[in-house]
C-alpha cells in the first residue's frame, strides 16, 4: 500500500496572540507540539520609535527564545504605514528591533489604502513604495526578509476596498521593490475571503502570486457569510474569523496542494479564544494538507 510523506514539521508555525508573552511554558508547548516556528508581535508602532526600549524588549524576546530551537518570525504593527518621517522611524525601529531578536521574517502590511482613483490615496501608495525601496537595502543588510501582507475586511462594511485585499496587487508591489528582502506573505484565509465576497475562486489568486511568496498564514474563516451562514461558537457577524484550518468553508482539497507542494513556512493564525491546543492545530494542519496531497491514500507522520 503506498504511504506518502510530506515534510512539514519544518515549516509549521504558531502565533502567540498580540497581547501575550512568549512564556517558557508557552514555547515548550510548541516545540513539543512540532512547531519549528513561532509568530511573535512587536510593541506598538509608538514604541518602535524608541530605540533603547525596543532593543531591550528584543533581547528579552532572544533570551525567552534561546532555550528553544523554534525560529523567529516578528509581526510589525498592523497601523504601521511607510511614506511618512513618523513611520518611517518607527519602521527603523522596527528593523533594529527584529535584528536584536534574532528574526528571520517581518511582516508588514502594504498597501493599506482604499481603492480607487483618490489622488491621496495614489500619493500615499508612491511614497510607501519608495520608502520600501529604500529600506530594501538595509534588511537585505541585516539578513531580514520583510513579507507584504495581503488582507481582507474583518466586519461587512459598505466602505470601499482596500488594495491591499487584492492578493494581486500585494504580489506586484512585491515585484516591482525587486528584492530579495521584499516577499509576500500569503494570508489564505484572507485571500479565501476576499475573493468569496467579489464571487471569485480564491484558486486562481493563489497560483497567480505563488512564485512570490516566502511566507503563508493559514486559518479558516466562513467566507462572505451569505444567507447569515453560521457556526457555533463562531461570532455571528464577524469575517475573518481565524479559525482553525477545516473548521470554516476554505477548500483545502484545492488550496492545500498548492501549500503544501511549496517552500515557505506556514505559520498558524489561530484566534486564542477557540480554545485549540497546539498540539491539535499541529496534528490537524499537517493531516489537513497531506489529505489534500492524497486523499485516500494513508500518511507518514
Amino acid at each position: 500500500m503506498m504511504v506518502v510523506t510530506i515534510e512539514l514539521g519544518t515549516r509549521l508555525g504558531l502565533n502567540v496572540h498580540r497581547d501575550q508573552w512568549p512564556t517558557a511554558p508557552l514555547l515548550d508547548s510548541y516545540e513539543s507540539s512540532g512547531f519549528s516556528w513561532v509568530q511573535v508581535h512587536t510593541p506598538p508602532r509608538p514604541m518602535l520609535a524608541d530605540r533603547e526600549r525596543c532593543r531591550s524588549h528584543a533581547r528579552a524576546l532572544r533570551a525567552a527564545l534561546a532555550p528553544h530551537g523554534l525560529r523567529l518570525l516578528l509581526h510589525g504593527p498592523d497601523d504601521l504605514s511607510v511614506g511618512t518621517l513618523e513611520h518611517d522611524r518607527a519602521f527603523d525601529g522596527l528593523m533594529d528591533y527584529a535584528a536584536e531578536a534574532g528574526a528571520e521574517l517581518v511582516v508588514y502590511h502594504g498597501l493599506a489604502f482604499p481603492v480607487g482613483d483618490s489622488a491621496p490615496a495614489g500619493l500615499r501608495a508612491a511614497a510607501e513604495e519608495q520608502s520600501l525601496q529604500r529600506f530594501s537595502a538595509r534588511a537585505e543588510a541585516l539578513g531580514l526578509t520583510i513579507a507584504i501582507e495581503n488582507l481582507a475586511p474583518v466586519y461587512p462594511t459598505p466602505a470601499p476596498p482596500r488594495i491591499c485585499h487584492d492578493p494581486l496587487a500585494v504580489r506586484d508591489l512585491v515585484r516591482r521593490l525587486a528584492s530579495p528582502a521584499m516577499g509576500m506573505l500569503l494570508d489564505v484565509g484572507h485571500a479565501h475571503l476576499s475573493a468569496n465576497l467579489r464571487g471569485e475562486s480564491a484558486e486562481r489568486a493563489v497560483r497567480a502570486v505563488l512564485d512570490d511568496v516566502v511566507l503563508f498564514h493559514v486559518h479558516d474563516n466562513l467566507g462572505a457569510r451569505r444567507h447569515d451562514l453560521g457556526a457555533p461558537g463562531v461570532d455571528p457577524l464577524k469575517l475573518d474569523l481565524h479559525l482553525p484550518p477545516g473548521a470554516g468553508c476554505l477548500p483545502w482539497d484545492r488550496l492545500g496542494p498548492l501549500l503544501a507542494d511549496h517552500h515557505a513556512p506556514l505559520m498558524l493564525e489561530v484566534e486564542r479564544s477557540h480554545g485549540v491546543a497546539p498540539a491539535a492545530l499541529a496534528t490537524g494542519a499537517a493531516a489537513l494538507l497531506r489529505r489534500a496531497v492524497a486523499p485516500g491514500v494513508p500518511v507518514a507522520a
